[in-house]
């Protein structure tokens, strides 16, 4: 462990650089009418469509959600994470 600090953080650093890099990967996109969109946009649509059927159903089911203004955001995130997971991962 009798290191010097400078290669210490010269290893490290390659290291941790490396791993950031790693994320740095092409993003799945879309051509819509010759325009390129990023999939997490129809994620995040898919996800609020998936939010209004949900508030629908709470709605014919008369469950009463109580802070509706955190449960509906909320809901719209969990939705669009779970797609962008289940699709692209």
């Amino acid at each position: 462990m009798n290191c010097p600090r400078g290669s210490r953080v010269t290893k490290y650093g390659s290291m941790l650089t490396s791993l950031l890099l790693t994320g740095c990967g092409r993003a799945p996109t879309f051509d819509v009418v010759g325009s390129f969109f990023p999939a997490w946009l129809f994620c995040l649509a898919a996800s609020i469509l998936l939010t209004v059927l949900t508030r629908w159903l709470f709605q014919r089911l008369r469950v009463a959600v109580a802070p509706q203004i955190l449960i509906y955001p909320s809901l719209t995130a969990a939705f669009a994470f779970a797609l962008w997971l289940i699709f692209f991962r």
